[in-house]
This record gives C-alpha cells, structure tokens and sequence, in this order.
C-alpha cells in the first residue's frame, strides 16, 4: 500500500486521500477520517480475512457494519470481497473519485471548504467529535456530549464572528479560534 504523499498538507481527521489499494488494516484503522476520497482507477478496498481464516479485526465488523448497514456487511465480510472504489462509493463508503490528473488539486479544493477562513475548524471537529463518538453510545449519553461541545463552541471566537456576520448579513470570516 503506497502511503498517501502529500496528505499531510490536510487534517488528518477530515479527509483521507486513497491514492492505491490499502490493505484491509490499513483501511480500517483509518475509517475514523470524515472523508474518504480515491482518486480514480486507484485500487480496491474490502475486508478479504475470511479468506484467511479469520475476521476483519481492529473494529472492522463494528464500523462496517455500521456504514453499510448489518445484511450488507454480512453478506461482503462473509464473502471476502474486494471491490473498486466505484462499487464503495455506490455503498457509501467513499464520497467522491476524482481524476487521476487533478487529483491532489480536487482534494486539496475540497479540504480547503472545511478550514478557516470559509469554516470554523473547531466546529467541523466537534461536529466530527458529536456524531462519531455518538454513534457509538446510547442515544441520551450522545445528546449530552452534543450539549457540551455546543457549549464549548459558544465561548470561542469563531462562534462570535459567525453569530456576528449573521446579525450583519455578511460572510463570516473565521480564524480557527
């Protein structure tokens, strides 16, 4: 599995370019990334250890599952399949494929939406925080850690300036703080 060159110019919990065929750990131990986004003809992706003798370890059955819903992740982790980024963008496992060409300059576009100064970098993450943290508790914990990240993100600057370019009808202009 080739690592990806140039991906440290991009937060490593937002985005997360596929630029060759990870292997099954490689790939699940990097499900925590917001985005995954291939770059087209780039490989394949899938939890062959069946095929080993032994089940996709390292929380591999648990996120699958989770992704692609139960029925499906059973029936791709019982088979051992391997599939192209096409058929796993199909499934929702990556958001977009971009063109072998362009590719570092699409990924480093799409990142750049979700950084200051066009997004509060702190609210992304705490999103980011809120809803994979939540999805792995009950329901009622997920509702209070949300609570409490809104909390935290009401004190920062950057929630100043957004409330601010609302009341003004103007485009916020965020810092990161």
């Amino acid at each position: 599995m080739r690592r990806f060159a140039g991906s440290s110019r991009l937060p490593s919990w937002l985005s997360r370019p596929l630029t060759d065929t990870p292997s099954a750990e490689g790939w699940k131990s990097h499900w925590p990334a917001t985005f995954e986004l291939p770059r087209k003809e780039g490989g394949k992706i899938g939890l062959p250890e069946v095929n080993l003798g032994v089940l996709p370890g390292t929380g591999g059955t648990q996120r699958f599952s989770r992704i692609v819903g139960r029925a499906k992740a059973l029936e791709l982790m019982a088979r051992g399949q391997i599939f192209s980024f096409e058929e796993a963008l199909g499934m929702g496992l990556i958001h977009y494929i971009y063109e072998r060409e362009t590719y570092w300059q699409d990924v480093m576009a799409y990142a750049k939406q979700f950084c200051p100064p066009n997004k509060a970098a702190g609210a992304v993450g705490r999103i980011k925080r809120a809803v994979v943290t939540g999805s792995e508790i009950p329901f009622s914990e997920a509702l209070g850690i949300e609570r409490e990240l809104q909390q935290l993100l009401f004190t920062s600057e950057d929630a100043k300036e957004g409330l601010a370019a609302y009341v003004e009808k103007r485009a916020p202009h965020f810092k990161g703080k």
